[in-house]
């Protein structure tokens, strides 16, 4: 990364380059084997939203590396009392924190941090707007599979609306000659989701979106956000529903993938979570291996 860039705040900051040198390095990670690249940093986990997998991973990931962490939660501190974002971390760098991993429910949140405080700032998501590590990590994913991105047909359904990984995902793999479809619901998917990234293509059929498909990513649905929609939770099922049939209209050797959590019979049929084109095992171990990598870069530790 540039040496301005040592924050990793969205997948738009970063060059191919750039990207290209985290995913290498996250092949070489392994976390049964750790190079303790980080041994006397610490870590502070700043979470103002509940995470399982980010979280999780972030954590395992800097101990691996032999950094100490600490787990700040909106109810568990100051922050219930007022504190403001910038007082937080400021408190946490006085403290003796090396770096801050952060989700906030605001967009922009991480941003405005990484502008008051010395130390790197890293995003685990904010509101709607990004989740670097988690393109990162579904990159790694695909390009295990598919050893390149570059003309891929990347297929997103679900609600890309309120999606930061499609967000991401989409900005990422546009970088690389993706092809990047957005597929749901006019409701979640506006036709302006196309502009969020060159060669991103917004549709309403899942049907024609998966033909020729190589990698078919869903994402979650939270069933609050179909109260008031045009579409039930029913026609949802009917109309965008990954099933082993509609598979079949994708190339036979395409990958199925996953943020989670996954809501079993809503997004995806079971047969198709559990089937051998399912990838989101293999997702949720890629993303200590990158965090590694992200960690050990944003803290100047790789070698």
């Amino acid at each position: 990364m540039k040496p301005r860039l040592r924050c990793l705040l969205g997948t738009d900051q970063l060059t191919v380059t750039e990207i290209d040198a985290l995913l290498t390095l996250a092949r070489r990670m392994d976390p049964n084997r750790p190079p303790q690249l980080l041994r006397g940093k610490r870590v502070v986990l700043l979470f103002y939203e509940p995470s399982t997998r980010t979280r999780t991973s972030f954590e395992f990931a800097a101990k691996a590396l032999g950094a100490a962490t600490t787990l700040i939660t909106a109810t568990s501190s100051s922050i219930e009392k007022g504190e403001s974002l910038i007082d937080t971390g400021w408190t946490v760098t006085s403290l003796g924190a090396d770096a801050i991993v952060m989700r906030h429910p605001n967009s922009g949140a991480p941003y405005l941090l990484s502008r008051y405080i010395p130390v790197p700032v890293i995003n685990a998501g904010d509101g709607l707007h990004q989740h670097p590590s988690q393109a990162l990590l579904d990159a790694l994913t695909i390009t295990n599979h598919k050893k390149r991105l570059k003309g891929l047909r990347v297929v997103i359904v679900g609600d890309v609306f309120h999606s930061r990984v499609a967000r991401s995902n989409a900005i990422l793999l546009s970088k690389f000659g993706a092809e990047v479809i957005f597929c749901g619901p006019p409701d979640l998917v506006p036709d302006v989701s196309a502009t969020i990234a060159p060669g991103v293509v917004a549709c309403h059929d899942l049907d024609a979106a998966l033909q020729g498909a190589d990698v078919v990513m869903s994402l979650r649905i939270q069933k609050e956000r179909l109260a008031g929609k045009q579409i039930s939770l029913e026609d949802y099922i009917a109309k965008f529903q990954v099933t082993p049939q509609r598979m079949k209209l994708a190339r036979p050797s395409a990958i199925v993938m996953h943020p989670g959590p996954i809501v079993r019979g809503l997004e995806l049929a079971n047969e198709v979570a559990d089937g051998p084109q399912s990838c989101m095992h293999e997702q949720v171990a890629n993303g200590v291996k990158t965090r590694m990598a992200i960690l050990a870069t944003v803290l100047k530790a790789a070698r």
